[in-house]
């Protein structure tokens, strides 16, 4: 299968392009730099100013954007919106005008569209929730719902795991310093997924032509904040001791404190439905796997 994927040199895109010709595929990379070379890809320009080229694809991932992580300023908030929405709505025009349009198309999304839900279990009917986040989940998706012509996968990521970036890359260090420790009262749940779960739950919404619509890109099992940073330094044998208050982390980190101390259940009731099997379902040995 040609796969067109957006956000190529990211973090999930390089797990994905590993995974996606390892088992045949080919890759036709989408970048603002396409003079970069990826090994095994075709490189093409991808940009907000106009949609790309997807002749050829037979499937398009698009998980470029801004990312969320950061003090939420204004401008940083119209960044984060303005790529997720536009970004979207380029790669539908781009479908639109193909006389074969491509078979599937999975969009990139958030947990964030549920919003703070305290202790209810959240799956793929649950209605959206409020927030900053929550509308731009809202206003993207909607954009990726114009490809009319084309299967479309909602994929609603929460927290990846992987070694030396994303969540677990900013945390690790911290935790081997001995720092470590709660965040708020600990009991906000957190919804995660190990990186090669990932990538492989994408290339399976792209193969199994009965998926469509929302998909949760989280584990099983998702556990508490308290539970994460026990096991976080457990696994790194350090202590889990400097609770870090919620009001420090709202004085300093504004709305993007949300989502560190909001509670998002989320569970991955489509992906169990369809079948998938996770490799890393609990916590402790997916974080085994990555810093053991």
């Amino acid at each position: 299968m040609y796969i067109g994927l957006t956000g190529a040199t990211g973090f999930i895109g390089g797990k994905l392009i590993d995974l996606a010709l390892r088992r045949g595929h080919e890759i036709i990379a989408f970048t603002r730099h396409p003079e970069a070379r990826i090994p095994g890809c075709e490189m093409r320009p991808f940009s907000l100013d106009r949609p790309p080229d997807l002749r050829g694809c037979e499937a398009v991932v698009h998980l470029a954007g801004e990312s969320v992580v950061g003090l939420w300023t204004q401008a940083k908030k119209e960044r984060i919106l303005k790529s997720r929405v536009e970004g979207t709505r380029r790669i539908v025009e781009a479908i639109s005008t193909l006389d074969t349009p491509p078979e599937v198309f999975v969009c990139g999304s958030a947990i964030g569209f549920y919003g703070d839900s305290g202790e209810a279990e959240l799956t793929e009917v649950t209605p959206p929730g409020e927030g900053f986040l929550s509308e731009t989940v809202r206003a993207w998706e909607a954009e990726a719902l114009r490809a009319e012509r084309t299967r479309t996968v909602l994929l609603r990521t929460g927290l990846v795991l992987g070694q030396g970036a994303g969540t677990l890359g900013a945390m690790a260090p911290v935790f081997r310093a001995g720092l470590g420790g709660p965040m708020g009262d600990g009991r906000q749940w957190m919804s995660w997924i190990h990186l090669e779960d990932e990538a492989r739950l994408i290339l399976f919404a792209l193969e199994n032509l009965d998926v469509h619509g929302p998909l949760n890109a989280t584990a099983p099992w998702p556990v508490r904040n308290a539970d994460f940073t026990q096991i976080l330094a457990k696994t790194l044998h350090r202590p889990a001791i400097f609770r870090v208050p919620a009001f420090a982390l709202r004085l300093a980190l504004r709305d993007f404190s949300h989502e560190l101390l909001d509670s998002k259940r989320v569970l991955p009731a489509a992906a169990l439905e369809h079948g998938f099997g996770f490799q890393f379902s609990e916590l402790e040995p997916a974080l085994k796997n990555l810093l053991g």
